[in-house]
């Protein structure tokens, strides 16, 4: 598809008529920004002169258009400011003028001593969202601390989770990071809702906020919501973990040529995969013969389930299964994906072509809206692309526009 033009708009998104200014760089906050852009936001991501880090950040057909960069800055248009400096600086608070929401991830000391806190832009526009993303809480002893997204899964807890459930090796347990931006994407998210409570709080009362989203709070909180465990109670009942989650059993299971995900979770579910095992004599074991008493045994569990599936292969596996309300499924490897039916059926995958970088694939947004649909509106911008005509559209006159945009238009 092409990007659309005036005639062919889509329908206008949820969030048509919010302008957010977008001074965030990376993973986290652009994920965010990126949601607000699909939702229908004018979303302007203000850079400095060396631009979003991220342009050189993986795969690239050009420089600064990484493929990092292109999938987490579609419906964006891009300014480019140097808020050391004062004139700068006023242009941007010329923006915020106007604007719904700021939106930031640096620390705020920074955010400080650049005069772009709170109430630096409250002072230009009191119904403004000012929303960061960033390390720590302010008012903890990690405050001025960086974060990035590997100090978050370990600081909190996701790389020790996960080194406990890998396979044994002869070092022990083995801290291990999720080869995903874990963190920076789960905070993104919380992100995106607080800015969304912000607007909609202003709406019945027309009073705007600041809103802090410190990744460590975050992740802990995301951490613990499964594996608080016995220390949920005053006093502790117990250590700290979800036994069936923190184990090593829970891996895919090994079948004769490769491996299955499969997972009886109700009675009805355990009582039909005993029977496909041929195994129903174990449906009155005291270990299994309900869901919580197999909760309590999951090591036994995963055993006796590895046991059983390593007998057949994947497809017999998943024929025997097909027809089946077991829940389960093959294991895809990522290259995958790309020819998954599921995803062809739905249009998951978008070919687009970029004005500058040609032809490309990026995944649509996935939630459905039956009236204000999430749409790509405009491709990933070049850096500075939209200077000029932001700040033409803040009112500033056109000698300032010039000596602050230079030749960008």
């Amino acid at each position: 598809m092409s990007i659309p033009t005036d005639s062919q708009a889509p329908a206008a998104g949820s969030l048509t008529g919010v302008r957010v200014i977008d001074l965030t760089t990376v993973v986290l906050g652009p994920s965010a920004t990126q949601i607000l852009g699909d939702l229908g936001a004018d979303v302007i991501k203000v850079e400095p002169p060396g631009g979003d880090v991220a342009r050189a950040a993986g795969h690239g057909r050009s420089p600064g258009m990484s493929h990092v960069f292109l999938n987490a800055n579609r419906n964006k248009r891009s300014v480019v400011l140097d808020l050391k400096d004062p004139e700068h600086r006023d242009a941007l608070l010329a923006l915020c003028a106007g604007a719904d929401v700021l939106v930031y991830n640096i620390r705020p000391a920074a955010m400080q001593r650049l005069r772009l806190g709170y109430e630096d832009v409250r002072a230009v526009n009191p119904r403004i969202i000012h929303a960061g993303g960033f390390g720590f809480g302010q008012s903890g002893p990690y405050a001025a601390r960086p974060a990035y997204d590997d100090l978050m899964q370990a600081m909190s807890g996701s790389a020790d989770l996960l080194g406990r459930v890998l396979p044994a090796s002869p070092e022990g347990d083995r801290p291990t990071y999720v080869p995903i931006n874990f963190c920076d994407r789960v905070s993104g998210l919380h992100l995106v809702y607080a800015i969304l409570a912000a607007l909609y709080a202003r709406e019945r009362t027309g009073i705007g906020q600041a809103i802090e989203v410190p990744m460590f709070e975050t992740m802990s909180a995301f951490v613990l919501a499964d594996n608080l465990g016995g220390a949920s109670f005053d006093p502790p009942e117990g250590g700290m973990g979800y036994s069936r989650i923190v184990s090593r059993g829970r891996q895919p299971y090994p079948t004769r040529d490769g491996h299955l995900a499969l997972l009886p979770y109700n009675d009805k579910q355990w009582r039909e995969v005993l029977r496909l095992f041929d195994r129903e004599d174990l449906a009155e074991d005291p270990r299994f013969a309900t869901q919580a008493q197999r909760s309590r045994n999951a090591e036994a569990v995963y055993a006796f389930m590895a046991g059983e599936v390593a007998r057949r292969s994947t497809a017999e596996w998943l024929e025997l299964l097909r027809d089946s309300d077991i829940p389960h499924a093959r294991i895809n490897a990522i290259e995958d994906l790309a020819d998954d039916s599921h995803l062809r059926a739905v249009g998951f995958f978008e070919s687009y072509r970029h004005p500058h970088e040609g032809e490309l694939v990026g995944t649509r947004h996935p939630v459905e809206f039956s009236a204000t649909p999430a749409a790509l509106r405009r491709p990933a911008p070049r850096l500075g692309e939209h200077t000029a005509e932001v700040l033409r559209e803040a009112g500033l006159d056109e000698t300032l526009i010039e000596r602050l945009a230079g030749s960008r238009g």
